[in-house]
């Protein structure tokens, strides 16, 4: 009787649809922006991977930077939307287990802007000298580390040239330091950037760019060497497939500031992780 329902569950297994090893996709981003813009953002994309890959999706916003990077090093999440310098930072605090999958097509050309209000008097980053400017994150690409590169490179030292230095945590509110006089000027995300004066939530006539930044690499969507290479390849695809041809694919990426994605390798960021070395926040 034993022998016989050994062999009734052996004819179910057969029978049953393959089972993933994980029932729960997590999800979580580098908070860039508010945690309500964050929800706004990705709630379509987690609907969207439900339904692809067909298993339950959970999106969890995180406190900061470090804490996305913790996050995916410690597996407590499965996919992370990184910047280009929190991969490095993931990468380097996991000893090369951090898989970048997919980036946007923008992010093989990707630029930081650096802002003030237009009766300010700065006109170049010479003009900082002795101002009050604020960066986004400590561990962001586009809001710290290359606008903190382009400024070494211009001789301008910011520790010892600026009155003081600011950091604002996300790009939405580094704008805002702007506009509301809090600092002289900063530094921030093209994207976001371009997406408030879409959005007609800043007066350029009161506040603009005065300078822009060369292209780098930036943001993808990373996961760890340790998840089953048959769930990344297919998490891979579903993000590939995007498109802005159909409506959901065009409100997904459309909200994700993409035409669409494209593949990505470790080796596209290393020039960031030299950038970091240099800039002395890479030790």
């Amino acid at each position: 009787m034993f022998r016989n329902v050994l062999a009734s569950f052996a004819v179910l297994a057969l029978l049953a649809p393959p089972a993933l090893a994980q029932q729960v996709l997590k999800v979580t981003t580098i908070p860039e922006e508010a945690a309500t813009e964050q929800v706004r953002k990705f709630g379509p994309l987690t609907k969207y991977l439900e339904r692809t890959l067909s298993m339950k999706v959970e999106f969890t916003p995180v406190n900061d930077y470090p804490a996305a990077v913790e996050a995916l090093v410690n597996k407590q999440v499965d996919v992370v939307w990184f910047g280009g310098f929190t991969h490095v930072q993931a990468q380097l605090r996991s000893g090369g287990k951090i898989v970048p999958i997919a980036q946007r097509e923008e992010d093989t050309q990707f630029r930081s802007v650096f802002i003030t209000q237009v009766n300010s008097g700065i006109k170049s980053l010479a003009d900082l000298k002795g101002k009050q400017v604020s960066f986004g994150s400590q561990s962001s690409t586009s809001g710290h580390l290359m606008p903190r590169a382009n400024l070494l490179q211009a001789k301008i030292d910011p520790e010892k040239d600026f009155k003081r230095i600011a950091y604002s945590g996300a790009h939405d509110a580094t704008i805002a330091s702007v506009v509301g006089g809090r600092v002289d000027a900063a530094a921030l995300d093209i994207t976001v950037w371009r997406k408030f004066v879409d959005e007609k939530k800043v007066d350029t006539s009161k506040v603009n760019v005065f300078f822009t930044t060369p292209p780098f690499y930036n943001y993808n969507w990373s996961v760890h060497a340790d998840m089953p290479v048959a769930l990344r390849e297919r998490l891979t695809k579903a993000l590939l497939d995007l498109s802005m041809s159909n409506p959901e694919g065009k409100e997904i990426l459309t909200l994700n500031r993409a035409t669409k994605y494209i593949p990505t390798r470790a080796e596209n960021y290393k020039d960031l992780e030299a950038a970091g070395r240099s800039a002395g926040l890479i030790k």
